[in-house]
């Protein structure tokens, strides 16, 4: 497949004039300093600069919808918590403050609500929400399966997520992952997913329409693209290494996400109808969980 020079994605990202990509940023977690941090970088792949640094591993990164505020798991504290922070505010301030592993949080569109994964009540994991400042913990899903890696639609009204599922002739760990969504009051559960193979890390399209996710194909993992309503599967990578995490550009027009090989990944983008891929990130270290910067955070 043949590579865009990187000297050209500023232009094919269709951000305007020169400079203006200075605007549109992604945070991704990266060990280039010795283990994993946090960083940020403009959507050309220039300008790569720490945004959470510290000597325990940082992980499960999420915007507000303003991009000027952030979540992020660590284990600092000797457990996984989910962390605030605001880009004016180098001070994280831990809203979750449970002895268990609390991590991957997704921010609410009205800034209100956090959901995130917890093993506090059960060996497995299951999801929750809280609210903004970590008050009112309330958990939706109560199963001996779990869950992972909820996501918000864009209107609020419902989140994404994995369930685990046994398979005939499962004899150890759940073989089968499928994309659910529920209310955020735990209500009206449905499964949006029915594949072979583990599929997992929803992202909803700006506008509601659309679900990118990545899933097992075969021998490798793909990013593949769902409509709301659970029709139209397609597979926009398909191709021989692996791919993961993918998150939408605040324009719906591309998906950076995950890719390369258990010795080196790295972040790429592109075009959500499976085009123009290009390669952001490429110093031999790991570079991955890419999360755009929402439309309206100030770039730094």
């Amino acid at each position: 497949m043949k590579i865009t020079p990187l000297f050209l994605v500023a232009t094919l990202l269709g951000l305007g004039c020169a400079g203006t990509s200075q605007k549109h940023e992604i945070a991704f977690v990266s060990n280039r300093d010795g283990n994993f941090d946090i960083y940020l970088m403009n959507a050309d792949g220039s300008n790569v600069r720490s945004l959470v640094s510290h000597p325990a591993r940082e992980f499960g990164f999420a915007w507000s919808s303003d991009g000027n505020r952030f979540l992020f798991g660590s284990n600092r504290e000797g457990n996984g918590e989910i962390y605030m922070m605001s880009m004016d505010d180098s001070v994280p301030v831990n809203i979750s403050r449970n002895p268990s592993l609390d991590f991957l949080p997704s921010w609410s569109p009205d800034g209100a609500l956090v959901a995130f994964v917890s093993n506090r009540d059960h060996a497995e994991r299951e999801l929750y929400v809280m609210e903004s400042d970590g008050g009112n913990v309330r958990r939706l899903t109560n199963n001996e399966s779990f869950e992972e890696s909820p996501a918000w639609s864009p209107d609020g009204q419902r989140l994404a997520f994995t369930k685990m599922l046994s398979e005939p002739g499962d004899t150890g760990m759940v073989s089968n992952g499928e994309l659910f969504l529920i209310d955020p009051d735990g209500q009206n559960e449905t499964r949006l997913t029915n594949k072979a193979g583990y599929d997992s890390g929803a992202d909803w399209s700006p506008d509601g329409s659309m679900i990118a996710f990545y899933g097992k194909r075969d021998t490798t993992w793909d990013i593949f693209l769902i409509d709301a309503d659970g029709s139209n599967l397609r597979n926009i990578t398909s191709d021989a290494i692996e791919d993961y995490s993918p998150t939408w550009s605040p324009d719906g027009k591309w998906i950076a996400f995950t890719s390369g090989t258990r010795a080196n990944y790295d972040v790429w983008i592109i075009r959500a109808d499976g085009s123009q891929r290009t390669r952001l990130t490429t110093q031999t270290k790991r570079d991955e969980s890419p999360v755009w910067r929402p439309h309206g955070g100030r770039a730094q």
